[in-house]
């Protein structure tokens, strides 16, 4: 029954986001009208399933690389925890970013997140700590509806640069080969096994954020 009533509040949730969340487009020229150019973006992780990043992933990093490039961005935070696999999401992004051409120094690691709403607010937080004020979200549109209300009420000035598909099918779309072993984690256990899934919901909501830290 718990099971049930959890799975029914977040299809609810996820429909009110499509329901009130504006479009893609719109998000995306309302940061450009912000702010030309920001001094960070923060990009949620994806579990890395070896040999190759999925199709998530992939949509994610080159959105941020062709951020990047396109001058819209002076640093990227990769963001994620080793969560459903023994790799730390945002160290997997970072080695692809780094064969797509961005430099090590300009991609900062945000290691500590295990949800969505974790990914959103250890990122802004660590980039405030470095000093960046103009910060965005950069992920695909789904994710970008479910953090969206979040990001609203918990941090006023974050802006939203979510996937744009028209450009992405434009983008170059190899798969670079990456070092992963070397980051691999022995003894790995996945959170499936840690938490239970009413817990884990909790999470994605942002409940476990301790916001006065």
């Amino acid at each position: 029954m718990k099971f049930i009533l959890y799975i029914s509040v977040l299809i609810l949730s996820m429909s009110s986001c499509v329901l009130f969340q504006p479009s893609a487009k719109k998000l995306n020229h309302r940061a450009l009208a912000a702010h030309k150019q920001y001094d960070a973006i923060i990009v949620p992780g994806v579990p890395f399933l070896e040999p190759k990043w999925d199709a998530t992933m992939q949509m994610r990093v080159l959105w941020a690389i062709h951020l990047y490039k396109n001058g819209n961005t002076k640093k990227i935070i990769m963001s994620g925890s080793s969560v459903y696999s023994p790799y730390v999401e945002a160290q997997i992004m970072k080695l692809y970013a780094i064969e797509f051409g961005v430099p090590a120094d300009d991609i900062i690691i945000e290691d500590r997140a295990l949800h969505s709403t974790e990914n959103v607010w250890y990122s802004y937080k660590l980039a405030k700590s470095l000093g960046y004020e103009k910060v965005a979200l950069s992920t695909d549109p789904f994710q970008t509806r479910m953090t969206y209300r979040f990001g609203k009420k918990r941090l006023k000035d974050l802006k939203f640069m979510p996937v744009l598909f028209d450009t992405l099918k434009t983008l170059p779309h190899n798969v670079p080969e990456i070092n992963y072993l070397p980051l691999k984690i022995t003894n790995f256990v996945p959170i499936t096994e840690t938490q239970s899934f009413g817990y884990r919901f909790r999470g994605t909501m942002g409940k476990h954020i301790n916001f006065k830290e």
